[in-house]
C-alpha cells in the first residue's frame, strides 16, 4: 500500500517542518516543497503505467493518438499548476498563486479548441441539412 508510505512520509515531514519553523521558517519552507516534490517522484512510475495503459486503450478503441495526447497533456497542465499553486500559497503568495492557476486554465483552452472544433465539426455533420 503506497499511499501509507505517502502519508507516513509526509506527517514526518509536517511535524519536521513544524519543529524547524520555529527557529528556521525558510527551511521549514524548502523541506515542504522538497517533499512535496519528492511525492510527486515517488509517483513517476504509477504516471508512466496510467499514460500507457490509456494509450494502449485508445488505440484498441481506434481513436486519433493525437486527442490522446491532448488530452493527457491537459491533464498534466492541471496537476502542475495545482501543485505549483499550492506551493506558491504555501510561501504566503496568494496572488501570484491565483496567476498560475489563470495561466494554468488559458493554457487549458488554448490545447482544447482542436478537440472542441473537431466535436462541433462532428455535431454540425450529424444534424440533418
Amino acid at each position: 500500500m503506497e499511499i501509507f508510505q505517502i502519508v507516513g512520509f509526509s506527517l514526518v515531514a509536517t511535524f519536521l517542518a513544524l519543529i524547524v519553523k520555529e527557529q528556521k521558517p525558510n527551511f521549514a519552507f524548502l523541506l515542504i516543497v522538497f517533499v512535496g516534490c519528492a511525492i510527486f517522484l515517488f509517483l513517476v512510475d504509477q504516471i508512466y503505467a496510467i499514460i500507457h495503459m490509456i494509450e494502449k486503450i485508445a488505440v484498441n478503441a481506434k481513436v486519433n493518438i493525437v486527442y490522446v495526447e491532448t488530452i493527457l497533456k491537459i491533464i498534466g497542465i492541471a496537476y502542475i499548476a495545482e501543485f505549483a499553486a499550492q506551493i506558491t500559497k504555501d510561501a504566503g503568495q496568494g496572488a501570484i498563486a491565483a496567476k498560475i492557476e489563470m495561466g494554468g486554465k488559458i493554457l487549458i483552452l488554448a490545447m482544447a479548441i482542436p478537440i472542441l472544433t473537431v466535436l462541433i465539426e462532428t455535431i454540425i455533420r450529424m444534424i440533418p441539412s
